[in-house]
């Protein structure tokens, strides 16, 4: 029933829509895996990631047929720019499903007081990333009793943004191998980053729900070209599994689409270097500019 509830050629033509459905998916996974698993001593602990997974079951149909329409528009005959106009409709509705997902997952945060043992990986990833040096006490600080990660030394601004860089990275190449293998696979990236950006804000908004306008601002100046960037990389991985499905390797045709795809994989990369510039220099001056 869920997957009528929206239509891809529908979310083409009105994809500020998909905010909604987000919304609506995003808090019918975390209620449904808090209603059901929190008193389960063993599957509780996985809070974070069965919140992720439903998720992904819910949005999985809309995905998988958006990515089958915009297989259909792939011509290897256009530039780089002339794809990414074409399929800007699909990108834009992710777009806004992730941001619906973000919105949700971010409110239940602050809402919810075991919000911290739901978002309990989540939590960990976000004290990886920002507070590497004292990583145990950032996790303990934030309501997860038990860690599985301890880290030591020092950090510099450079030392973090490597840090950052390479870890979108890798989130880049797990995108790209799950666009290539199955398309519809990157709503799950889709998910998780949208559970950690939630989980920041919930941090940053010290769980204060009038403070959560200012907390996402905080982190979708460079939560969106990041997240862009992994869309990008998508449709490039698409292009290629297109090509390959169609028996076109080998042929001028596949070497033009594998032209067009590296340029997408180049501009990705830069894209998310520039989100990571932004996230390490620009955030942090603009949080004490306007002191949140």
């Amino acid at each position: 029933m869920l997957e009528m509830l929206i239509n891809p050629r529908k979310a083409e033509r009105h994809p500020w829509e998909l905010f909604f459905v987000g919304i609506f998916y995003a808090s019918l996974s975390l209620l449904l895996v808090h209603w059901i698993f929190s008193k389960d001593a063993v599957l509780s602990r996985y809070s974070g990631i069965l919140i992720v997974t439903f998720t992904v079951m819910f949005s999985m149909p809309f995905i998988y047929y958006t990515i089958r329409l915009e297989e259909k528009k792939i011509n290897s005959e256009e530039g780089t720019f002339a794809i990414l106009k074409e399929h800007k409709k699909a990108l834009f509705a992710f777009m806004w499903l992730f941001l619906g997902f973000v919105i949700a997952f971010s409110f239940w945060y602050i809402v919810l007081s075991s919000s911290s043992q739901s978002f309990k990986a989540q939590v960990e990833t976000y004290c990886l990333i920002n507070r590497p040096t004292n990583f145990q006490d950032c996790a303990e600080q934030y309501g997860v009793k038990k860690t599985s990660f301890s880290t030591v030394g020092s950090i510099t601004v450079k030392d973090r943004l490597f840090l950052i860089f390479t870890n979108n990275i890798y989130v880049l190449i797990f995108t790209l191998i799950f666009s290539l293998i199955f398309g519809a696979g990157v709503i799950f990236i889709l998910a998780w980053n949208a559970t950690v950006i939630a989980a920041a804000v919930g941090i940053f908004t010290k769980s204060e729900l009038s403070a959560l306008p200012a907390g996402f601002f905080r982190y979708m100046i460079h939560g969106v070209p990041e997240i862009a960037s992994y869309f990008i990389v998508a449709l490039a991985g698409g292009m290629i599994s297109v090509a390959v499905i169609k028996h076109e390797i080998g042929t001028e045709k596949f070497w033009d689409v594998l032209h067009d795809s590296l340029n997408l994989i180049i501009l990705a990369v830069i894209v998310l270097a520039f989100a990571a510039l932004i996230e390490v220099y620009i955030t942090p001056a603009l949080s004490k500019l306007l002191r949140f």
